[in-house]
């Protein structure tokens, strides 16, 4: 879907940087060099290098840094209002991941407001969700669609460990593919250690001590040269998607595999993956979460950024709202977990071909 015009009242627009305030003169997570970029979260697609300042929230702030290197960057606390260029600027907790935030901009009494990626589901490693009420709402629709429902988080993890526990009462270690930023911090935070060593991948553990210098409770966790090789088979093994097939991972003998994502409601997705088990975890909203959201702003008009922007544009449009897209370089940090393990990145093309495949599972069955 291609960018409408904007018109002359309209606080943020699309560049060839990235999403701009107009009288702010700064942009929102910019795809390319800028000199005031606010960050929303320290996802690759949202935070990149190469500004000459960085805002961010303060709790995002090491996040960033752990990711970045070396930047000039501020931390605004969660509601704090600065003034830049006449326009009020606030950030606001997304849910999404550690640092994770909505952007708020107020200007001559317009407000607007940029999601950045958000979930509306609570969970102990972030910050949750804060609805704002504004005139007009950036929204991300990643799974902008609705065949995606999440079931509740807490039966998920008892499903991840009930599959733990059979793994290592039959002796063989759980490896769990999943992105290292976020959702293996998720997943560590609903394990229940009890049942054997929790080694996690190099990737994944240098972020598991930014959550914890930020007071995030995480249990325990080793790396493998920590654990004496007879409790290997009780293990539980959280590692990204791109130590699959690596010598580092064959070093676990004869395991169980699985991966963790919203992509995983897909059959043809698990299917593609090719791993035992695939549990259905995300921390974007799903179809009736971004409904919620979109609801608790109160908006009049949504922009709908990466994702499945035609259906939700659609469907916005037929309850009455004003509703169009921006087109935007944002990826998506879950589709590039999948899309690693070769399965399409494109939100709208892998939910057609996994309702294609559904249906081509039920033939088979």
């Amino acid at each position: 879907m291609s960018t409408p015009p904007s018109t002359p009242s309209d606080l943020v627009v699309v560049r060839k940087e990235g999403l701009y305030c107009v009288p702010g003169q700064f942009y929102i997570d910019p795809w390319r060099p800028v000199e005031r970029a606010v960050i929303t979260h320290a996802h690759g697609d949202h935070a990149r290098g190469g500004h000459q300042h960085y805002l961010t929230a303060e709790t995002g702030v090491n996040v960033v840094k752990s990711r970045l290197g070396p930047i000039h960057i501020e931390g605004l606390a969660y509601g704090e209002r600065v003034v830049h260029n006449g326009v009020t600027i606030s950030l606001h907790p997304a849910g999404h991941v550690l640092g994770s935030a909505q952007v708020r901009m107020e200007y001559q009494g317009q407000v607007w407001v940029a999601s950045g990626d958000y979930k509306v589901e609570a969970d102990s490693t972030c910050t949750p969700f804060e609805p704002v009420r504004c005139d007009t709402f950036i929204t991300e629709s990643t799974f902008g669609l609705p065949i995606y429902q999440w079931q509740p988080q807490q039966e998920v993890y008892d499903d991840i460990n009930d599959w733990w526990r059979s793994n290592a009462e039959q002796g063989r270690a759980s490896v769990m593919q999943c992105y290292s930023f976020g959702k293996a911090q998720r997943i560590l935070s609903g394990l229940d250690p009890d049942i054997g060593p929790i080694i996690c991948h190099g990737a994944v553990q240098t972020l598991n001590q930014v959550y914890r210098d930020d007071g995030v409770w995480l249990p325990p966790t080793v790396m493998v040269g920590e654990v004496d090789k007879q409790d290997i088979g009780r293990a539980m093994v959280i590692a990204p998607p791109s130590a699959a097939g690596s010598p580092w991972i064959k070093r676990f003998g004869d395991f169980s595999d699985a991966f963790a994502s919203g992509w995983m409601q897909l059959r043809g997705a698990r299917r593609r993956r090719g791993v035992d088990r695939g549990f259905v975890l995300s921390d974007h909203a799903d179809w009736p979460g971004l409904m919620q959201a979109i609801t608790a702003t109160g908006a009049e008009r949504v922009i709908v950024t990466h994702g499945s922007i035609p259906v939700l544009v659609r469907w916005l449009q037929q309850q009455g709202l004003q509703a169009s897209g921006f087109d935007t370089e944002y990826g998506d940090d879950e589709a590039d977990e999948v899309a690693a393990a070769g399965v399409a990145a494109d939100p709208v093309a892998t939910a057609a071909a996994g309702r294609a495949t559904e249906t081509e599972g039920a033939a088979d069955a």
